[in-house]
């Protein structure tokens, strides 16, 4: 089963174009969805900050997007752990997560689900913010 995810994730990894290098951001955005209460939750995770979502916890090591000029794609190398009181944290999910195609690579869990949904800057968000309140 591992062998055949592995496989599919190269092959899915060699089709995609190289034409173009992937810009770095500093923010990743995620969905969260807690499977028990249906309740969807819209992260923003600073890369190399922890944050929490229900018993999980989640840290961004890296968040990669094209340039408009490429064809989309937005991708996130993430370690996500999960730490109930009285037991030791264990993990759940480190690798690669791509917006594209979420379950290429996705985590596997009782209880969450956790996709990536973009790559932005932190500069870039503060703008957005300032500039939609004027509009409104």
């Amino acid at each position: 089963m591992m062998r055949t995810k592995a496989a599919l994730f190269v092959g899915a990894l060699m089709m995609l174009p190289t034409t173009g290098q992937a810009d770095p951001y500093d923010m990743v955005v995620l969905q969260g969805l807690d499977k028990v209460t249906a309740r969807v939750s819209r992260l923003e995770a600073p890369v190399g900050e922890f944050i929490r979502f229900g018993t999980l916890e989640i840290v961004a090591r890296t968040c990669d997007k094209r340039p408009p000029t490429e064809t989309p794609e937005s991708a996130a190398f993430l370690d996500i752990t999960e730490s109930k009181p009285g037991d030791p944290p264990t993990e759940v999910f480190r690798g690669w997560m791509f917006a594209s195609s979420p379950a290429l690579n996705p985590m596997e869990h009782p209880v969450y689900d956790v996709w990536v949904l973009d790559c932005k800057n932190m500069a870039s968000n503060s703008e957005e913010s300032s500039s939609s309140v004027g509009s409104e």
